[in-house]
């Protein structure tokens, strides 16, 4: 993604910040988080980073539940909402994460990668995985099950978002590059295609 691509994205973000904020939340989403906090605490992992923090909502949830969180977003209006709610919230992209690595035990993506050209996640999933300790965890969340890249001319943000989508079997090839997949399922959305794709992904205990 260029420069310019992403400071159109941040606009959409920016724009919509508001929103966002008052966007009642799916009740699938609850359960991808729940699931996902219980595999976290069952392992006592409790340095969280989410990426693509957005309003910081999911992020709250985890530091209410006694987590040591940093919360990131590419937009700035998203970044005032989470340190609203009291976050450690920074303004960083995914693809150069200011951390040194194996700082965190877990890392939180929901919805957020799937802005990432197909020919950068690689670089992308490198950078979640420097910032991860050794065996710590990765919920990775998109949308997909179609194999699609661009534009969404339907999108009601302006501007318009640019989105990735991978079919099931690619999205796994793509994860395996740099994960070990503990889980991998799908949730409709009603109509088939497209669905979410929930990864748990885990960095082996000899990746660097």
């Amino acid at each position: 993604m260029t420069t310019h691509e992403k400071l159109i994205l941040k606009q959409a973000y920016n724009n919509f910040a508001e929103h966002r904020e008052r966007t009642e939340i799916e009740p699938w989403k609850f359960l991808e988080r729940e699931q996902f906090l219980k595999q976290i605490l069952r392992e006592q992992r409790m340095k969280l980073l989410e990426i693509g923090a957005g309003t910081g909502r999911d992020s709250l949830y985890f530091q209410q539940k006694g987590l040591s969180v940093t919360s990131v977003d590419l937009s700035e209006e998203m970044v005032k909402l989470c340190k609203a709610k009291g976050l450690n919230a920074l303004c960083m992209d995914f693809y150069q994460l200011d951390f040194d690595a194996k700082s965190f035990d877990a890392v939180y993506a929901l919805n957020c990668l799937l802005h990432v050209p197909k020919a950068q996640l690689d670089a992308v999933l490198g950078q979640v995985s420097k910032v991860l300790k050794p065996n710590g965890l990765f919920f990775y969340g998109v949308y997909g099950g179609q194999d699609t890249e661009g534009i969404w001319e339907g999108d009601n943000y302006e501007p318009k978002r640019f989105f990735s989508m991978f079919e099931d079997e690619a999205i796994q090839e793509v994860a395996r590059r740099h994960f070990k997949i503990e889980d991998f399922h799908t949730v409709s959305m009603g109509d088939g295609v497209p669905h979410f794709q929930s990864l748990l992904l885990r960095k082996e205990a000899f990746s660097r």
